[in-house]
């Protein structure tokens, strides 16, 4: 039977895939590469949302990488519980046709409490009196321990923030994605699963930082291609078969949209001051967006403000469109945690979260880097505020003080958009910005394939997808076909 690795390298399109990734580049002449119709929006959890189910979010319920819970009144981002996507998953739909299936789940969104045989993903711990420490889950328990003790610490501080991308103390600027693929090593020299789902993310970091024009991105691309190409050598040994796939491309940027600060000037946001700072009260507003990159939903909790709403959104600068019931419905994001409306970027444009019309009344927490606590997504993280002297050293007091034991504040992200290069979410107009596909079985290069139809090439990878028995599969079920050799039957969309 056989074993399959999925190496999800975040950001890889087809524009990447030249002289500066001689290893991906032939690997995927000799296997095989398609691009990947991106999901929407084209953003980490409903990306692998759509891969790892086969459906759209109308039907998963991951409309983007967070969203306003209508019951508590609070936007919550990157939570992490499996159950919070609707749907079986693919390895539960393999288990259940081939007998001993074991998946390993390396980093992957929604990795806490699924059915997955193996799982590990960054989880800090929180002491009661109020300290953060950088660590790992996993399930099985024992691996944290284990693992850590044979690779060392997992670099959190270069998982997310301004170093990530960057030489730090924590190692070069593909740590966390070297410590993954040594993990991912780990896991099948101990547990030998059938299919392991590993995720590589250091391209994402000076893409969005940078643009994918910038000249030093050769860099990070030259990265990814000697970790990608160790660990095809790696399971090449071990006889798995490899596939690299991505979520999206990311396209220059230059842009941002503030919609919740034209809301605002409407009188539709509500604010609240608390320490003489402003804090957006969503359950009070009657209007506010949820930014996630290059779209936005909009919660409209007054009913009548709804077409007044859409006409302002769609004559801001910089948004390509608005959709309402009928568009999500086209767009396959219609589920009740989606956005009254949802406005979707131009591909140079993005949306912010800032709702504040003065810097000096931002929350305490727009200088940090707080992805628990902003209401929606800040790629500003990625930088440290030009306007502080000596940030370093800055950085280290506020450390020095944290070890004594005493409160402090990592206030060191600007609150300037404009230095965002990079960005991603809507469909892009050019091709080459999509997700690619690359691999054995992937089938014919010169056709792009629907992001809910790698479920689909999973399955068939994974040795029982095509079977001679005049059997063919529709939607999770076997379908008799009198007279026919098995073939794949089209899927409805």
């Amino acid at each position: 039977m056989t074993r399959l690795v999925v190496i999800n390298a975040v950001g890889l399109c087809g524009a990447a895939i030249g002289k500066a990734t001689p290893r991906i580049a032939k690997y995927s002449e000799q296997t095989g590469l398609r691009t990947v119709r991106p999901a929407f929006p084209a953003v980490t959890c409903t990306a692998q949302s759509n891969y790892l189910t086969g459906k759209v979010p109308g039907s998963h319920g991951i409309v983007a990488n967070g969203w306003y819970h209508r019951e508590l009144a609070e936007v919550q981002f990157w939570k992490q519980s499996n159950a919070l996507v609707h749907g079986e998953k693919v390895w539960d739909v393999i288990r259940r046709k081939r007998e001993g299936f074991t998946c390993a789940k390396l980093f992957w969104w929604y990795n806490m409490y699924s059915s997955a045989d193996y799982s590990i993903t960054p989880r800090p711990v929180y002491p009661a009196d109020g300290r953060k420490f950088f660590d790992i889950y996993s399930f099985p328990y024992e691996i944290r321990m284990e693992i850590k003790k044979d690779l060392g610490e997992f670099p959190f501080p270069t998982f997310w923030g301004p170093a990530a991308g960057q030489l730090s103390p924590q190692g070069p600027p593909d740590a966390v994605s070297r410590w993954i693929a040594e993990a991912a090593k780990w896991v099948e020299s101990r547990y030998h699963p059938d299919l392991s789902l590993i995720y590589l993310p250091h391209l994402d970091y000076n893409l969005q930082r940078l643009g994918p024009d910038h000249p030093e991105i050769d860099c990070d691309y030259q990265r990814l291609d000697f970790i990608v190409g160790d660990l095809l050598d790696f399971f090449a040994a071990a006889d798995v078969q490899v596939w690299l796939l991505s979520e999206y491309g990311i396209s220059s940027v230059s842009q941002p949209i503030h919609l919740n600060r034209e809301f605002r000037k409407q009188g539709w946001i509500t604010i609240k001051e608390e320490l003489g700072l402003e804090m957006l009260d969503c359950g009070q507003s009657r209007v506010f967006g949820v930014a996630d990159h290059q779209v936005c939903h909009i919660y409209v909790n007054d009913k009548l403000l709804l077409g007044g709403v859409r006409q302002l959104v769609e004559r801001v600068d910089g948004v390509a469109e608005v959709l309402d019931e009928e568009g999500k419905q086209q767009a396959g994001i219609a589920h009740e945690r989606a956005g009254d409306l949802v406005a979707v970027a131009e591909d140079t444009a993005w949306f912010t979260y800032y709702y504040w019309l003065d810097d000096a009344l931002a929350p305490d927490f727009a200088r940090c880097v707080d992805i628990h606590r902003k209401p929606g997504y800040d790629p500003v993280e990625l930088f440290l505020d030009p306007a502080i002297r000596l940030p370093k050293l800055k950085i280290i007091w506020r450390l020095l003080r944290k070890k004594l034991g005493f409160r402090m504040l990592m206030d060191v992200i600007p609150l300037d958009a404009s230095l965002v290069r990079g960005s991603h979410g809507n469909c892009p107009t050019n091709v080459d910005e999509y997700p690619v596909i690359i691999g054995p079985n992937v089938g014919h290069e010169d056709s792009t394939i629907d992001s809910t139809e790698v479920f689909d090439l999973l399955l068939r990878m994974m040795a029982w997808f095509w079977r001679p028995t005049g059997l063919e599969f529709q939607w999770g079920s076997w379908v008799a076909c009198p007279g026919k050799s098995a073939h794949r039957k089209g899927r409805l969309h």
